[in-house]
């Protein structure tokens, strides 16, 4: 367990709890906890928080997965200007929430007073927590000469409560030194949910019973997987709000916090030359692609699912009246409420098999000593979906995700119409696509955003190219991209909801794939089989093929 502080000018606490995740279409043997987090006696919104407030929190830490953030406000500093949280030291902790934290409080957007407390079962010393906390921290490249400094600030605020999930008495304790901590102040908590699905219910009640802010705010920040279904998905947000109002719910989509992502609607509404051109008229398909080069090594997903289809409702949504969370949230309801029903036939998965390349042997899934032998268990997805609307009626929005393929990439894909009676199409051949027009947002790895264009090469001849018109983000920016984390922390210690997922927007995803997530388990269809570190099935290209599309991340631009 372990204390945080922060600087002046950001300045809340909250309690925080996450759980881990696994990567597949549908996993259907995956227990979904129902948590149950603070009491509605709180009133979510009889304090509000504001950013650059006075300069007093506390944050505490539940290992096993959980995170609270705890703020204790001076004297001077109003109810909303407080908050209180809760973090674990599981795998998610100590790689990315400790890491995040850290780097805010770098930045100086943490309070000035804070506390972090880590919370689990396990007997740990406030000094081995810090021990252990320290070996993940790494500073900010343009201001390191106050590395150690920082360092030995940091870990001097984080401290460690062991205790039992389902112990209310435990609770109380923890409870006690927060207010030890807070020295009469008003505070409030955010609490980071990051337990194993097994002990979820327990710690959020206890914490909500026992643990919560007494006169503040409190807010819950929830890891995905939002349940496996339709059903469990509701049953999970039933269990939520029987404890928690809607706007005190942060579900956390941590690809929605990516510096590219957040960038998506600036390009859009902030630039004349591509919102004309933000539709059906012109753009010919939509490609939302995710894949990585290695394989679950013990843990199996959801990345369609979740990070696609938001990134999918972001693209594209229509104008918001400003941007304001609920406006924001309102129009991306609007786009996942107008797709037409997923059928089957628009859906490829796949499982990676083994190989052997250059010598090096590559388990496949089911080698996995942690995976049934005979699991059906898909490792990746391809799928064809239609927005049933006047913009984009009739553009096919493609999506594919996977392990184990040739290489890392996130990205989203817009390959626009061929020209009409485009005079140079004898320059080009009969591959009309090497004359169309993409822009390519990167997510991931080397944040970049590029348009291919067609000019002609120098010289006295008439031949063609297709060039790049490129912003590479470590080229033009020298500052380091922020981690989605620290963003997402940040904005849910502020209260902005924005980039967080709203109950009717996750009703919304799940009714689109929930019919073919059951369809696929009843039928047990056997997904097709793909070497490990290959470009994925053969199947995912006949799908594109079906509506005249081909994947760009494959060609030979690429």
């Amino acid at each position: 367990m372990a204390t945080l502080s922060s600087s002046k000018h950001c300045c809340s606490s909250s309690s925080v709890y996450s759980s881990s995740s696994s990567f597949g279409f549908h996993q259907p043997q995956r227990n979904i906890p129902f948590p149950v987090v603070s009491q509605k006696r709180l009133g979510s919104k009889s304090v509000s928080w504001q950013s650059k407030c006075s300069p007093s929190s506390n944050v505490i830490l539940m290992q096993d997965g959980a995170l609270a953030t705890k703020r204790a406000a001076t004297d001077e500093a109003p109810p909303s200007k407080l908050k209180e949280g809760l973090l674990g030291l599981g795998d998610l902790a100590k790689k990315k929430i400790f890491p995040a934290l850290f780097a805010l409080y770098y930045e100086d957007c943490l309070p000035e007073h804070f506390t972090i407390f880590g919370y689990a079962r396990s007997k740990m010393t406030d000094a081995e927590l810090r021990n252990i906390v320290s070996k993940t921290l790494t500073c900010r490249i343009d201001k390191r000469e106050n590395c150690s400094e920082k360092m030995e600030q940091f870990l001097n605020r984080c401290f460690y409560h062991s205790g039992q999930y389902d112990s209310q008495q435990n609770f109380v304790e923890l409870d006690k030194k927060l207010k030890e901590h807070e020295a009469g102040r008003v505070a409030s908590r955010l609490f980071y949910l990051s337990i194993p699905p097994n002990i979820f219910v327990d710690a959020v009640k206890c914490a909500s019973l026992s643990a919560s802010a007494a006169n503040g705010w409190t807010r819950v920040i929830v890891e995905k997987p939002f349940g496996r279904d339709s059903e469990s998905s509701a049953a999970l947000t039933r269990a939520l709000k029987q404890y928690l109002e809607e706007d005190q719910i942060f579900r956390i989509d941590h690809y929605l916090g990516k510096e590219l992502v957040e960038n998506l609607s600036v390009l859009r509404f902030s630039n004349l030359i591509f919102e004309p051109l933000w539709s059906r008229q012109y753009i010919r398909n939509v490609q939302l692609i995710f894949s990585e080069d290695f394989g679950t090594e013990g843990r199996g997903g959801d990345i369609m699912q979740n990070h696609l289809l938001q990134i999918l409702a972001l693209f594209a949504m229509e104008t918001p009246v400003s941007l304001d969370a609920e406006d924001i949230r309102n129009e991306k309801v609007k786009v996942l409420r107008s797709m037409k029903p997923l059928r089957i036939d628009d859906v490829v998965i796949g499982q990676y098999k083994s190989h052997t390349k250059g010598g090096v042997s590559y388990p496949g899934y089911t080698d996995d000593k942690t995976v049934p032998k005979d699991s059906l268990t898909p490792t990746f997805a391809a799928a064809a979906l239609f927005i049933d609307n006047a913009r984009w009626d009739g553009v096919p929005f493609l999506m594919k995700a996977g392990k184990a393929l040739h290489n890392r990439r996130a990205e989203i894909r817009v390959q626009f119409r061929h020209v009409p009676g485009n005079l140079y199409n004898r320059n080009f051949g009969t591959d009309l696509d090497r004359a169309t027009n993409e822009l390519v947002i990167r997510v991931q790895p080397d944040e970049a955003i590029y348009l291919k264009i067609n000019n002609k090469v120098p010289g006295l001849g008439m031949r063609l190219d297709r060039s790049n018109l490129n912003l590479l983000y470590k080229a033009r920016y020298s500052k380091e991209i922020p981690d989605a984390y620290e963003r997402l922390l940040l904005d849910a210690v502020e209260g902005e909801r924005r980039l967080f997922i709203r109950s009717d927007e996750l009703d919304a995803a799940w009714s689109l794939f929930t019919p073919v997530l059951k369809e696929l388990e009843e039928k047990k269809i056997i997904p097709e089989y793909y070497p490990y570190g290959s470009r994925g099935p053969v199947g995912a290209h006949y799908l594109a093929a079906r509506y005249n599309v081909k994947w760009g991340d494959i060609g030979v631009d690429e």
